[in-house]
């Protein structure tokens, strides 16, 4: 075995130990083990929020992609993430984390009811199952390649590590594996730019470099010329940097800071943080084409090739462990805001409460008590059930991993039905007292709807509009159905500043 094999090994169980001594801080409390108590301060949830937006993605993705079309199309996917966390920091973070919510879900469930909880539940959490077996592939892949294992062995070994850990601590566990990855993985994308350019460029400084790129790789036709890519960039931005918005993974993290402003300042810490590591990636895969000139293979291969051969040792370490690291990041993340939604917004408030509710009301003569034992037991129920329903989302991860390795546009579609459907009702639900159930739920399915039409519909030079115009749909059929359902479903925008009580939250009335 190599010694980066060795190196990647040590960076995994590492981790893994570190994650599950997480389970100590978890005190059989459900709220600690979902949104880690809602009393992380601004250094955890600023550097977990930027180690979630530097998925592999942003790093392996975007050397990537720049290589196989340009600057712009790789730089889109750091660019992208970061507007989402601007966005989030100046119209989301506040009003969300100030509602107490342990899901993303919660909040519809809140302002339009149960029925459109469900229906965004679903959507999500089909979303993001595809999201954590395209991370498990993505670090089985690497894994696979460093140690001459087959690609199934490393992917179950890789997803059952990162189970392990992610049910021993929940948010703990991520965060604190997230804070000892990203930082040293920055500064490993930065410091191999910076290696790459004063050894290679043999005296000519960037002009070395520019020589060797592609025609309209590097300059502004990216973005205004269609037969460049411009609409795949845009869209790419579009989904990222607003649809990103309801990621059940950002906005675990958005509901731990202890005060909105903190979870505010966290957002904007990590869209800075997310441009700097992002532009030293799309500049490795610039100059990339000089480096490894003549290469023919997997633009996926870039990365990995350059940390393999051309930057030291331990550059080269770090950048694999931190794209490794990033996939598990954004994995771990995934299996527990899905498995939370289907432990706490399925089992918890639609099987439990209502078996909960009718025992109390037996045994108090018609009446519902609030004791300290019931919200105990609720907060140990939301705990099990959680991790319970997180042996079926890996599972499934794994599932889909094997017998999908490259999700693609699988992965893009999922995401941008969410993006198409979810994001209005969300917006709306905030800002505008007048949005109420029926036009969420016209929203919802005509955005979705619409988005699956245009997967199969629309030309291929004309890809990416069909992720831009259905959520544009979705407000324009949301507006009218609003306002003309007001007197038969009156609006409920008072829950955006109302303030539940534990008992309420953890007994899922709010």
């Amino acid at each position: 075995m190599t010694s980066m094999g060795i190196g990647i090994i040590i960076y995994v169980v590492f981790f893994v130990i570190l994650g599950s001594v997480m389970i100590t801080l978890i005190r059989r409390s459900g709220q600690r083990y979902v949104v880690a108590g809602r009393a992380l301060p601004f250094i955890l949830v600023s550097a977990t929020l930027l180690a979630q937006s530097m998925d592999a993605n942003a790093s392996l993705g975007n050397v990537a992609s720049l290589h196989d079309g340009g600057f712009w199309l790789g730089f889109s996917y750091p660019l992208g993430l970061a507007i989402c966390l601007v966005v989030v920091g100046l119209w989301y973070a506040k009003p969300l984390n100030r509602m107490k919510l342990l899901t993303l879900p919660d909040f519809y469930y809140r302002r339009y009811g149960s029925l459109v909880e469900i229906l965004v539940a679903l959507l999500m959490m089909f979303s993001f199952v595809i999201l954590v077996a395209g991370n498990f592939a993505g670090g089985s892949w690497i894994l696979s390649s460093i140690l001459g294992i087959s690609y199934t062995k490393c992917l179950v070994m890789l997803a059952c590590f990162i189970f392990i850990y992610t049910i021993a601590g929940g948010l703990f566990s991520v965060v604190a594996t997230d804070i000892v990855q990203i930082y040293p993985a920055i500064f490993a994308f930065i410091g191999a730019a910076i290696y790459i350019f004063f050894k290679y460029n043999d005296g000519g400084g960037w002009s070395t470099f520019a020589a060797n790129i592609p025609p309209g790789y590097f300059d502004f036709s990216g973005l205004y010329s269609i037969d460049n890519g411009a609409l795949i960039v845009w869209a790419n931005l579009a989904a990222l940097g607003i649809g990103d918005v309801i990621a059940l993974d950002f906005m675990e993290r958005v509901f731990s800071a202890k005060a909105p402003s903190t979870a505010r300042r966290a957002c904007f810490w990590a869209a800075g943080g997310t441009v700097v590591a992002g532009l030293a990636c799309s500049f490795v895969g610039l100059m990339s084409f000089t480096v490894l000139k003549g290469f023919g293979g997997d633009p996926k291969d870039v990365m990995p090739l350059i940390a393999l051969t051309k930057v030291p040792f331990m550059l080269g370490l770090f950048m694999m462990g931190g794209v490794i690291a990033a996939g598990m990041s954004t994995a771990d993340g995934g299996i527990l805001g899905v498995s939370t939604v289907l432990g706490r917004n399925f089992l918890l408030r639609h099987v439990y409460r209502p078996l909960w509710e009718k025992r109390a009301k037996k045994a108090n003569g018609g009446g519902v008590e609030w004791t300290e034992q019931v919200k105990k037991v609720a907060d140990w129920r939301l705990l099990i059930a959680s991790r319970i329903m997180a042996i079926p989302v890996v599972a499934a991860a794994i599932y889909m991993a094997i017998v999908k390795p490259e999700p693609g546009m699988l992965l893009v579609l999922a995401f941008d039905v969410v993006f198409a459907g979810c994001l209005v009702p969300l917006t709306l639900g905030i800002y505008w007292k007048k949005a109420n159930m029926p036009g969420a739920l016209a929203a919802i399915f005509v955005g979705s709807i619409l988005r699956l039409i245009l997967y199969f519909t629309i030309p291929e030079h004309l890809a990416g509009l069909d992720t831009l115009i259905p959520p544009v749909v979705s407000l324009l059929v949301m507006v009218p159905v609003s306002l003309m359902t007001q007197k038969s479903h009156p609006p409920r925008h008072e829950v955006v500043n109302w303030v539940p009580t534990d008992e309420e939250i953890l007994t899922g009335v709010a």
